[in-house]
Order: C-alpha cells, then sequence, then structure tokens
C-alpha cells in the first residue's frame, strides 16, 4: 500500500468508529437517556448529569479515561499511573469517597425531625425491607453470600453506602451496583409514587398531621455523639461511613464551626459528587457492563427499591392504626436514605391528596432514619460476610 496508504491506515485504525461495537452504541444510549431525564424532567440532574456523561464518555472508543484493567489491578508503576486515564484515577479514589460525602450529607441533614419523633426509627428500619429481599433473591439466583450482600444494599437508596460495601465485599460487580443504585436514587420520583397510591387509601394519603415539637440545640448536639457510640461500639465496621456522616452533623448543629459546615455541605460535597458520578458513569463499559449478572443486578436493584417503599409504608399504616394522634402513611415511604429526595416525593403526594397537608419535615424523620438505616445493614453485612 505505500507509506501513505500505512498511515491512512493506521489513522483509520486508531479512530473510535473503527473501534465502534453494539455494546458501546447500548451503553451511549442509555447515557443520552440519563442525560434527557436529568435535563428535560429534572431527574436528580445532580447526580445524573455526572453519571450519565461519564457513561457516555467512557463508551466512546479509544478515549483512554476508563481502563478496567488499572482499575481492578491497581497501579504498580508511574508509567501506568500516566496513562491510566482521568476517570481511572477518580475510581481509585473509592476507599474514601463515601466516607467524605456521608461528612457532606451530615453538615446538610437536620436530625431534628427524627429526634422530635423517635417513632420515625421504626419506618427508617422497615424500609431496609428492600435489602434483605433483594439479598436472599439473589442468594437464589446464584449469587454468593457476599455479592448478594453488595446488591442488596441497592435497595437502601443510598450510593455512597452502596460503593462502601461493595468495595469490601464483592469489587468486581462495582459498577453495575453504583449505576444501578445511583440511577434509582435518581428515579425516586418515578419508582415510589404508584408503589404509595397502591398501599394507601385516598383518606390515609388525605391525613393531617400535627405539628412536631421544637428540638432544642443540647438534643442536637447530642445526637450526633451518642449515634457514633452507640453503632460504632456495636458494629465497628460502619465507623468510617456513620462517624463521618455525624462528625458533619456535629459542625452544623454546635455552632462554633460554620466555616467547616459550610465547606462540607457546599464546596466539599459538590466537589465529590463530580468525582464519584463521573467514575461510577464511566465505570459502565459496555464490553464489560452488559452482562448477564448485570441484567439481574439491575432488575434486582428496582425490586429492592420497591420492597423498602412497601416496607416503610407498611409499618406506616400500622403505626397509624394504633397511635393516638395521627400518621400519615405516606411519610413512611421516605424511609428508604435517598435525602431529602423521598420526603420531598411523601410531601409531594400528600399535597395531591390534601392540599393543605405539609408532610415533608414529618418525613424528614423517617429519611434520616433510613441514612442511619442502611448504614447499620452495611455493617451487618460486612460483619456476617467480610471475613470470607
Amino acid at each position: 500500500m505505500g507509506a501513505i496508504g500505512d498511515t491512512l491506515l493506521k489513522f483509520w485504525d486508531s479512530t473510535g468508529i473503527a473501534n465502534f461495537g453494539y455494546q458501546n452504541g447500548i451503553m451511549i444510549v442509555v447515557a443520552l437517556l440519563f442525560l434527557y431525564l436529568a435535563i428535560k424532567h429534572g431527574f436528580e440532574p445532580l447526580l445524573l448529569v455526572p453519571i450519565a456523561f461519564g457513561m457516555l464518555l467512557s463508551n466512546l472508543p479509544m478515549t483512554g479515561i476508563f481502563i478496567n484493567d488499572i482499575v481492578h489491578e491497581g497501579v504498580t508503576n508511574s508509567n501506568q499511573l500516566s496513562d491510566a486515564g482521568i476517570f481511572s484515577i477518580f475510581y481509585l479514589l473509592k476507599p474514601v469517597l463515601p466516607s467524605l460525602i456521608f461528612l457532606g450529607v451530615g453538615a446538610m441533614t437536620d436530625f431534628g425531625p427524627l429526634i422530635a419523633n423517635p417513632k420515625s426509627l421504626l419506618m427508617g428500619a422497615a424500609a431496609q425491607l428492600g435489602i434483605f429481599f433483594a439479598f436472599f433473591s439473589a442468594i437464589a439466583l446464584g449469587f454468593t453470600a457476599q455479592e448478594a450482600g453488595s446488591i442488596g444494599i441497592i435497595g437502601g437508596a443510598d450510593g455512597p453506602t452502596a460503593i462502601y460495601l461493595t468495595g469490601k465485599l464483592a469489587d468486581h460487580l462495582l459498577g453495575p451496583i453504583a449505576v444501578a443504585a445511583y440511577s434509582y436514587m435518581a428515579l425516586v420520583p418515578v419508582i415510589q409514587p404508584p408503589i404509595m397510591k397502591l398501599l394507601t387509601t385516598e383518606k390515609e394519603r388525605k391525613i393531617k398531621m400535627e405539628q412536631l415539637r421544637t428540638v432544642s440545640q443540647r438534643e442536637k448536639i447530642l445526637f450526633p455523639i451518642a449515634v457514633t457510640i452507640v453503632i460504632a461500639l456495636i458494629l465497628p465496621s460502619v465507623a468510617p461511613l456513620i462517624g463521618m456522616l455525624m462528625l458533619g452533623n456535629l459542625f452544623k448543629e454546635c455552632g462554633r464551626t460554620t466555616r467547616l459546615s459550610d465547606t462540607a455541605s457546599n464546596a466539599l460535597s459538590n466537589i465529590l459528587v463530580i468525582l464519584l458520578g463521573t467514575c461510577v458513569g464511566a465505570s459502565a463499559v459496555g464490553d464489560t457492563f452488559i452482562t448477564w449478572d448485570t441484567i439481574k443486578i439491575v432488575i434486582l436493584g428496582v425490586l429492592a427499591f420497591c420492597f423498602g417503599t412497601a416496607g416503610g409504608l407498611l409499618i406506616a399504616k400500622l403505626m397509624n392504626a394504633v397511635s393516638k394522634t395521627p400518621i400519615n402513611p405516606l411519610i413512611g415511604s421516605a424511609g428508604v436514605s435517598a435525602v431529602p429526595m423521598a420526603a420531598r416525593v411523601s410531601q409531594v403526594e400528600g399535597q395531591k391528596a390534601n392540599p393543605s397537608n405539609f408532610l415533608l419535615m414529618h418525613a424528614m424523620g423517617p429519611n434520616v432514619a433510613g441514612v442511619i438505616g442502611s448504614g447499620v445493614a452495611c455493617g451487618v453485612m460486612l460483619c456476617m460476610f467480610g471475613g470470607f
């Protein structure tokens, strides 16, 4: 062919067009769908936009921005590091990113509604039903106990916790589990309302709740300290998550660390969302992501969300039946720990039934209880299966 022909052939072989496969096409379509949902319909754009764009970039062939070998085997020399690709470097930070994100979550979280109504803990605990449903279902489908525990945690609607647990128990499934967890978190406004309407009557959805009592600053300061001590003593393995969550909350509530609270809840959280969102999306590379195991994980993940929502709703219905004060069962669905999305969904559905309904603060109790609940479930899984 001659030198010019060889050069042109080499150029062609180096293009993304020449290396484009059907897996790339499927994943790019999925990425564009996520971008559409985030931008057009506003489904948690802070999560879906970085995830979708990371997915888009990593599935454009020959970009080299996400390299599976480096992600799974680590960097052994400086040459590998220089060629690793930006999203591979982000991904290698996964052992610390979940805990740091929990620091920011804590700085943005008000535990006041939970302190004012401790019964909310029951709804947060019941909403973890999805975790254990998905766990036993995954075992039935042939996954190992470690893999099943990692898949089950998707039902907690808590992306950082899912990444933290999966990184320790089933690192090879981290890509599909992380994508499923964050995607379903963003789609809570789509997944939950049909279940809420199915399991509650119109009369129940119209229930107005009494105003919560005022919680003192002393209570808000003591709460994160007490929770940290109790959970770390019972489940030491989850102390990095719960400890950072409560440290961030202490920054917010103590009144002496405003600058730290502002940094954790704004600049630091935004940076971490970019890092984690893009690398989670980038991990969904077509040639390794499109497998039967991934399809099973995606299905189990959505079922876990559904059962978690149902668990919170049903325990709230039971509590309303035996309580002296009325409880709107819709707040039980907020027990999944997608903060504050799930609480907002309870508020929206409550106002559709009764425009004078204001359920947001009531729903925040189960919502933040769900964060603690998913952390506890993570610790239980690590305690039971982390040593194998």
